[in-house]
């Protein structure tokens, strides 16, 4: 019970909670009118009943006085007879009379009417004496009065003291029913009142349970379907079999709910195919391309972004920048981009002057020329990049929404820059020198020819020819370079490796001789003709024999070695492999990853002799084009060996190679 108590309490509570606040003021209204109606009611009734039991109460006082002094005398005289003669006239003269009782002055009953009837025996027997108060007989001038229910109605019981010459006979106890008319009407009254309290409830309880089927119901389940659409969910439906007004809303929200999946399902279409596109966009950019929020936290990024600074394997959308960027870039960027983020114009040394000419546009317009910065990183990997930072504005162009960031790698172009410096000053150094002995040998010959020998003219001609030579092989050297980078087309052809090598120990045999060094050959035998163009191959092998002839000291030795490489594989094409060997002096380490580079050149650091620094940049070029690579083993002090692989010529591979290469 004390379980089942406060699970009632809480099922009427969430029960009443569910009703909406009109209903509930209904409820309220309706209660306060039937209280107060049936408060009414009940208080008309009893007032009638009252008045009905004050007469009642008099017809009994009344009645009993009147029979109490006419059988006084009978008692008196001890004549029952005449006593129940008179008792049962009187009885049966009128309806209002339950019953007479007659007691001694003890309290003993002597004489009762009815007898006859069941219920009267059983109260004589059950009952056998009226007990009255003390010294009733002699201070009971007035009846005493009583009411006590029956199933018939309220009983009054009228106790009268018989009294016959200042003598106490006993008592006489009258039973007067109630007004049959007015009990009647009462009741009637009483349950109309009820019928009609609960019928008002019913009626309430059942326009509660209507109102919840018919109307709370659709209400609800419209307000759910509502508050789904507000939250994005279009997929939902109201499915109740109504009609009328509530039929048309619940009908009307269902086609707005589909008109609004409909235009979702559109928009997010052409969302992803917008996205898809800028996707591909970014991703083809060659630039690296960032877009921030104002929070400096990445929205998106390309992938040539992500290689610039290694996060091709990490999940970043979301993170801020300034935790991700190198330490060098953070502290670069950090103050700009607070700048930018709060809207305020740039001044750096890219951007200064360009700033300055459109300061009034840019403050008209609410934006500003791009802030352009160049930075060398040594992590991920040593490079140059240059970043531009452009506001990102609203669509009224009021307020910064976001920082756009665009990368380039300049690596490349700073080291041509530097190469371009190189090269000015190194050409410049070989022109000068050269035409500076030229011009001063002639010079000599002009004014003071006539007052040299002629083993001194002679000379003097051989030093101004040496020179001239060396200004060829710059200029030479210079446009092989140009053509080899240049789009012109050589067709490859079949060659004889061997052949190329006789000619280039026929070229540089003599030079060895002269400088005591010992030029050879070691050709394996029945090589097969080899894919490549005739005069390239030649000049690499002419550069790459020159170098070492030249790095190679007295006494050293140069060998050029061509053989077929192996191949675990047997599906792999088959090549020739051709090296240059020397016991020169070597290579550094640290040279070793610069020595192809254009204007390179080794002399500058460790060496005296001459050169251009152009000719292992052209052998690289050459090689490359024969679809294959230079590469090289040294060692200072021990020597140093180049080597490179060629492809055989064979058939349709070779015919495809021939018809289509670029040099």
């Amino acid at each position: 019970m004390f379980n089942f108590l406060p699970i009632l309490r809480e099922a009427i509570a969430r029960w009443w909670s569910e009703f909406t606040l009109q209903t509930k003021l209904m409820a309220a209204a309706t209660l306060a009118v039937s209280l107060l109606m049936s408060g009414l009611t009940f208080w008309a009734v009893n007032t009638i009943q009252q008045d009905v039991r004050l007469n009642d109460t008099r017809f009994g006082r009344d009645l009993g006085l009147l029979l109490a002094a006419n059988v006084s005398p009978l008692i008196a005289e001890d004549n029952l007879t005449d006593l129940a003669r008179f008792s049962a006239r009187f009885y049966s003269s009128t309806s209002s009379v339950r019953y007479l009782i007659y007691a001694n002055e003890e309290g003993e009953i002597f004489f009762g009417i009815p007898y006859s009837t069941a219920e009267v025996k059983n109260s004589l027997t059950i009952e056998r004496r009226i007990q009255l108060p003390e010294n009733y007989g002699e201070n009971g001038e007035t009846p005493l009065i009583r009411q006590h229910k029956t199933p018939d109605g309220e009983v009054t019981d009228v106790f009268v003291p018989l009294n016959h010459e200042g003598k106490y006979l006993g008592v006489l106890a009258i039973g007067i029913n109630p007004n049959a008319i007015v009990v009647a009407s009462s009741n009637l009254t009483r349950d109309v009142t009820i019928a009609v309290f609960v019928s008002i409830w019913a009626m309430v309880i059942l326009g509660a349970v209507f109102n919840a089927l018919t109307i709370t119901k659709p209400i609800k389940e419209l307000l759910v379907g509502v508050k789904n659409i507000a939250a994005g969910n279009f997929k939902q439906r109201v499915d109740l079999p109504l009609g009328g007004e509530l039929g048309e809303l619940i009908l009307s929200f269902n086609e707005m709910a589909e008109k609004l999946e409909r235009y979702e399902e559109q928009n997010i279409e052409e969302m992803t195919a917008e996205k898809a596109k800028l996707d591909t966009l970014m991703s083809t950019i060659a630039d690296g391309a960032i877009l921030l929020d104002t929070n400096f936290q990445l929205l998106l990024i390309n992938p040539a972004a992500r290689e610039i600074f290694g996060w091709e394997d990490r999940e970043i959308i979301g993170q801020n920048v300034l935790h991700l960027f190198p330490s060098e870039l953070t502290v670069k960027l950090t103050k700009p981009l607070y700048q930018i983020a709060a809207g305020e114009p740039l001044q750096n040394e890219e951007t200064a002057n360009q700033n300055q000419k459109n300061a009034v546009i840019n403050q008209e317009n609410n934006n500003y020329a791009p802030a352009e910065f160049r930075l060398s990183l040594t992590y991920p990997k040593p490079c140059t990049i240059r970043i531009l930072l452009t506001q990102v504005f609203d669509q009224y162009r009021e307020n910064v929404r976001g920082i756009a960031m665009t990368l380039q790698d300049i690596t490349r172009e700073t080291e041509l820059n530097e190469a371009k410096s190189q090269f000015i000053s190194n050409v410049s150094h070989e022109l000068r020198t050269p035409l500076f002995n030229i011009k001063s040998f002639i010079e000599t010959l002009t004014e003071f020819g006539e007052d040299l020998s002629d083993t001194e003219k002679r000379e003097f001609l051989e030093t101004a020819n040496h020179e001239t030579d060396r200004l060829t092989r710059l200029v030479n050297d210079v446009l092989d370079l140009s053509r080899l980078e240049s789009s012109r087309n050589y067709n490859l052809d079949a060659l004889d490796i061997g052949q190329l090598i006789e000619q280039t120990l026929r070229t540089y045999q003599l030079n060895a001789r002269d400088k005591g060094l010992e030029l050879s050959s070691d050709i394996e035998a029945n090589l097969l003709p080899i894919l490549g163009h005739y005069d390239l191959l030649l000049q690499v092998l002419t550069n790459l024999v020159g170098n070492s002839l030249k790095f190679t000291p007295a006494g050293g030795k140069v060998v050029i070695r061509a053989y077929k490489i192996s191949r675990d594989n047997p599906q792999e094409t088959l090549k020739i492999r051709v090296e240059v060997s020397d016991t020169g002096i070597g290579i550094d380490a640290e040279d070793q990853s610069a020595i192809f580079d254009r204007f390179y050149r080794v002399e500058n650091r460790v060496h005296t002799l001459e050169g251009t620094g152009l000719g292992l940049s052209i052998v690289k070029n050459i090689i490359e084009k024969h679809y294959s690579q230079i590469n090289l083993i040294s060692e200072v002090g021990i020597g140093t060996t180049f080597w490179f692989d060629l492809d055989l010529y064979q058939g349709l591979i070779a015919s495809k190679k021939i018809n289509d290469v670029s040099l």
